[in-house]
């Protein structure tokens, strides 16, 4: 459904894209990924050919991106782009309008779409009335309204209460249902691993990882990781490190990667002699592979080196 191939953009003598390369197959949701800076709103406006890229191709639906191509993408942008004193069904209205969709056709989408996020009841309400889960599921029925094959979600659920957010994953999970391709970008990594099939991180205009999440998880060769809290860090790294332990700090986190499941037993002898206030057990999580990929790099040579403390500690 779209296809990115050596998307290349910059300003001046900063590089935002380097080489951004990806495919996104129909009926697919795909996440990309990034810290701030990486390159992801480039991108998107350049999906909705709102900016120029320097070099490069991007098609979708196998047609190079052009005005045309703009009807095919819906896009909710992270910011509520909503006329706060006109309804659900006068909003709706105004952008069907927009794309040029005849009265029967409007009527017909407006009703559809409230019905798709859940609004109908609340068709005739001022968005100024609406909760912020609502306004944000109204702002994905505007995405909708023009039936596009390709919709852009851009931080979905930031701000979002943990009842609005399971909302809208919902919502999300039924779009692809229904064929429609989703390109999502969040900082919510529990999302992106709820939702997504692929994912892609980006970091400084480069695409460092991309796959499932299977896939990802081989950047980091670990089958769980240990969170263990002790007075002498020092001394538990030493001890790791003999038995082949990647250490890793997440947040103030001192953590191991073991390479096969352990019962707490077996940690716990391993670290005999040690002060030990807690341990436990986590799987490998979207986290933990995005905190690998994005600080200590990708490539599975520089992971498998990764036992130098010195670096990672300093």
């Amino acid at each position: 459904m779209l296809r990115i191939e050596g998307l290349n953009k910059g300003y001046g003598d900063r590089s935002v894209l380097q080489d951004l390369s990806l495919a996104i197959a129909p009926g697919e949701i795909y996440g990309l990924l990034g810290p701030n800076g990486a390159g992801k709103t480039t991108t998107i406006n350049i999906i909705c050919n709102l900016l120029k890229a320097d070099r490069g191709l991007v098609e979708i639906d196998g047609q190079p991106i052009s005005r045309a191509t703009q009807r095919l993408i819906g896009i909710a942008p992270q910011e509520n782009l909503l006329y706060r004193s006109l309804t659900c069904t006068e909003n709706l209205n105004f952008f069907a309008r927009i794309y040029g969709l005849s009265r029967q056709t409007r009527l017909k989408q407006v009703r559809y779409c409230l019905e798709a996020v859940n609004l109908s009841d609340r068709a005739h309400s001022p968005v100024e009335t609406l909760s912020g889960g609502m306004q944000r599921r109204l702002s994905i029925a505007i995405a909708l309204v023009h039936q596009p094959r390709l919709v852009i979600l851009d931080e979905p659920t930031t701000g979002l209460d943990i009842e609005a957010r399971y909302e809208i994953w919902e919502l999300i999970r039924q779009l692809r249902h229904q064929g429609i391709t989703v390109l999502l970008t969040t900082h919510l990594l529990e999302e992106a691993e709820r939702l997504c099939q692929r994912i892609g991180i980006l970091k400084g205009g480069r695409l460092l990882a991309e796959g499932t999440l299977p896939e990802l998880q081989r950047h980091i060769p670990a089958t769980e990781i240990a969170i263990v809290k002790t007075t002498e860090e020092e001394r538990a790294i030493d001890r790791a490190l003999t038995y082949g332990y990647t250490p890793r700090r997440y947040g103030s986190d001192l953590a191991f990667w073991l390479p096969q499941a352990m019962e707490l037993t077996q940690i716990l002898q391993c670290f005999q002699g040690i002060s030990l206030d807690s341990v436990c057990r986590q799987p490998v999580r979207l986290e933990h592979i995005y905190i690998e990929v994005t600080q200590f790099g990708c490539d599975a040579e520089t992971i498998d080196r990764s036992a130098d403390r010195q670096n990672r500690y300093d």
